[in-house]
């Protein structure tokens, strides 16, 4: 009976391996979205290096050219998000990562419990919903005086997120 306590226990152990293709995946498509961002943000910068030489001045060009920047940084934190949900579960489940800890790396990356990870990825995850909002945001038209204040309620209300977002934190 000993026997099978022992194999069936190192068995369930090593199976914690299988985390390793959602780190390999996570990992994949965070480079993936930072590959994406880049691109955008250099299709951004060639469309207004093209309108300038061409003397172009298109109806919208700065709503347009910011709104691809804003998308770009909102990839970019998605990015994050996955990097940062592949660094996390490896250290969870699998090892400490070495090298950062030699290099002397910054602890951001560095994740201790499935709680912290959760905190960390909430945090990035509210910062894609604020880029994603002032995104939306650009592109909406404002018809009364109601509908700007419900715009400036709205910015309060994110402001005061953050701030008690902030405040939670350990610095």
């Amino acid at each position: 009976m000993k026997f099978i306590e022992i194999f069936f226990e190192g068995f369930l152990w090593n199976s914690r391996f299988f985390v390793l293709l959602a780190v390999i995946f996570s990992m994949i498509g965070g480079i993936a979205l930072l590959v994406v961002a880049s691109v955008d943000i250099w299709n951004v910068v060639a469309t207004v290096f093209n309108t300038y030489i061409n003397h172009l001045h298109p109806e919208n060009f700065h709503e347009e050219i910011v709104g691809g920047l804003i998308g770009a940084v909102d990839l970019y934190l998605m990015a994050v998000v996955m990097l940062i949900f592949s660094f996390g579960l490896y250290e969870l489940f699998i090892s400490k990562i070495d090298v950062a800890e030699k290099a002397g790396a910054s602890r951001i990356l560095e994740i201790d419990s499935l709680d912290q990870l959760k905190d960390k990825l909430g945090k990035v995850i509210i910062m894609v919903l604020i880029v994603n909002f002032f995104k939306q945001v650009l592109h909406t038209q404002y018809h009364g005086a109601s509908e700007m204040l419900f715009f400036s309620f709205s910015i309060l209300a994110l402001a005061v997120g953050l701030y008690f977002l902030h405040k939670g934190g350990t610095h």
